[in-house]
C-alpha cells in the first residue's frame, strides 16, 4: 500500500535515482554487501527523511538488505513526487506527497509506524516523537534507530536528559563523515543552489546575513563569500562567534544585522531567530530564507500578521508588503530552502551520510542482544571505513603508520 501523487510519474523518478546511484559509489558498495548478507531479513524499517533521489537509493539499499521498508518524507515541501512514485511503483510502501498539509504530513508519518517497525531512520525527530506519544505500544519491538540531522539530535538529547528516551538511538549527525561534509559542504552548496535557482539574482556585491555558525553555517558563509558576498554572522555562542570573526566575517546581533542584509539565511536549529521586531528594520527587497530543519526560525506567523498584502512574486517566492511600503520576500514559505527550493545536497556528499546511516542501522541489528540503550555515537571504525571507501572511489591513496610510529603515539 502506498499514498503518492501519481504513479505515472515513476519513470522520471527512476531516472533521478539511477543518476544518483551512479554518483554514490560508497553506498553502492554497501548495497552489494547487503544484498548478499541480508542483515535486515525479517525486519521492518520506518524511514522519515527528505524524500528525493538520494534517500530513495538509501531505501533500496536497505531493501536489498532484506528490510521491509515503510517510507515517508520529513518535510511537507521536500518530497519529490516522481521519486516517491518510483518507489511505490517498485513495490515499496511509500507515503509522501509534495505540498501536503501539516495534517496530511502527520498522517503519512503515522502510516509508516502502523505496521510496527523494528528500526527507525529519522530526520528531525518526528517519528521518535510520535512513537513516544501516540505509538508507545510499538516500543517493545523497536531495536533502535538512527537520527540524521542536528535538530533531531537536539530533541534526542533533551529526551535523554529527562530520561524519557525508550530505545537506543545512534547519533548519525555527529559522525565525522556526516557533519564535517554533509553539514558543511553539502549545506553550503545546496543552500545557494536553492536560492540562486529560485531567485535568478546575483549574489556578488550583496550583504548576506547567516544566523548560526555551526558546521552548516560555516558552509553557507564560505560559499556566500566565494560567490562575492559580504558576509555577516549572528551567533549566541561566543566560541563560534569568535571563529566567525577569525574566519574574516563581521559578527553582530540580529538587531543590527537586520538593517544591513540583502539576503538572510537562518541555520541554527533553534526557533525565533528573525522576529517581529526585525522585519520593520529590513531593507526594501530583502530576501529571507531558512536552512534549519523546521520552519520556526523565521517568524512567518508574525510576518503574515504584520503584512498589509501578500502575493506570489515568483514561483516559490512570496512577497510581503509591510506598513512602511517595503516589500520582504520569503523563499519556500520559510521551510528548508535547500530542499524545498532545490534538490538538496549533492549526491557525492549524501553518499557518505547515507553510508553512515546504513551501517549504523546494521550495527543496531548486529548488537541487538547486547543491551544497547540511550544515545550511541557512531563507532570510530565506521567513520574510518566510510572515509577509506570514499577515498578509494576518488582514487586517492594515503600513508599508513609504521609499527614504530604506531608505538610512538600509543596505538
Amino acid at each position: 500500500m502506498s499514498i503518492v501523487k501519481d504513479l505515472n510519474l515513476a519513470p522520471s523518478g527512476e531516472m533521478k535515482i539511477k543518476w544518483v546511484e551512479n554518483h554514490m559509489p560508497v553506498l553502492r558498495s554497501i548495497s552489494e554487501v547487503f544484498e548478499k548478507e541480508k542483515p535486515f531479513a525479517g525486519l521492518k524499517i520506518a524511514l522519515s527523511v527528505h524524500l528525493e533521489a538520494k534517500t530513495a537509493y538509501l531505501c533500496r539499499t536497505m531493501e536489498k538488505g532484506g528490510a521491509e521498508m515503510y517510507v515517508t518524507g520529513s518535510n511537507p515541501l521536500s518530497t519529490q513526487d516522481d521519486v516517491a512514485a518510483a518507489l511505490a511503483a517498485g513495490g515499496m510502501n511509500t507515503f509522501a506527497i509534495h505540498g501536503c498539509t501539516d495534517q496530511e504530513y502527520e498522517d503519512c508519518l503515522r502510516e509508516v509506524l502502523k505496521p510496527g517497525p523494528n528500526i527507525i531512520i529519522d530526520d528531525g525527530g518526528d517519528l521518535v516523537h510520535l512513537i513516544h506519544t501516540e505509538f508507545r505500544d510499538l516500543i517493545p519491538e523497536i531495536i533502535g534507530g538512527c537520527e540524521e540531522t542536528t535538530t533531531g539530535v537536539h530533541r534526542l538529547r533533551m529526551m535523554d536528559k529527562t530520561g524519557t528516551l525508550e530505545f537506543p538511538m545512534i547519533l548519525v549527525n555527529d559522525a565525522d563523515c556526516k557533519h564535517l561534509f554533509d553539514n558543511r559542504y553539502g549545506t553550503g552548496q545546496s543552500v545557494w543552489d536553492g536560492i540562486n535557482r529560485t531567485t535568478n539574482l546575483i549574489v556578488a556585491g550583496k550583504s548576506v546575513v547567516v544566523s548560526g555558525y555551526g558546521w552548516c553555517g560555516k558552509g553557507v558563509s564560505l560559499r556566500a563569500k566565494g560567490l562575492g558576498a559580504k558576509v555577516i554572522v549572528t551567533e549566541t555562542d561566543p566560541v563560534r562567534a569568535l571563529e566567525a570573526v577569525m574566519d574574516g566575517y563581521e559578527v553582530m546581533p540580529m538587531e543590527q544585522a537586520a538593517a544591513m542584509g540583502d539576503v538572510f539565511v537562518t541555520v541554527t536549529g533553534c526557533a525565533g531567530i528573525i522576529r517581529r521586531e526585525h522585519f520593520p528594520l529590513m531593507k526594501d527587497g530583502a530576501i529571507l530564507t531558512n536552512a534549519g530543519h523546521f520552519d520556526v526560525e523565521v517568524d512567518m506567523v508574525g510576518l503574515r500578521e504584520m503584512a498589509e498584502d501578500c502575493y506570489e512574486a515568483r514561483h516559490n517566492i512570496n512577497a510581503y508588503v509591510m506598513p512602511s511600503g517595503k516589500t520582504l520576500y520569503v523563499i519556500a514559505e520559510g521551510r528548508l530552502v535547500n530542499i524545498a527550493a532545490g534538490d538538496g545536497h549533492p549526491a557525492e556528499i549524501m553518499d557518505m551520510s547515507f553510508a553512515i546511516q546504513a551501517l549504523s542501522a546494521e550495527y543496531l541489528v548486529r548488537h541487538r542482544n547486547e543491551g544497547l540503550k540511550g544515545l550511541i555515537s557512531v563507532p570510530k571504525e565506521t567513520d574510518e571505513r566510510v572515509a577509506r571507501m570514499k577515498l578509494a572511489s576518488m582514487n586517492v591513496e594515503i600513508d599508513s603508520l609504521s609499527d614504530y610510529q604506531a608505538k610512538y603515539i600509543g596505538k
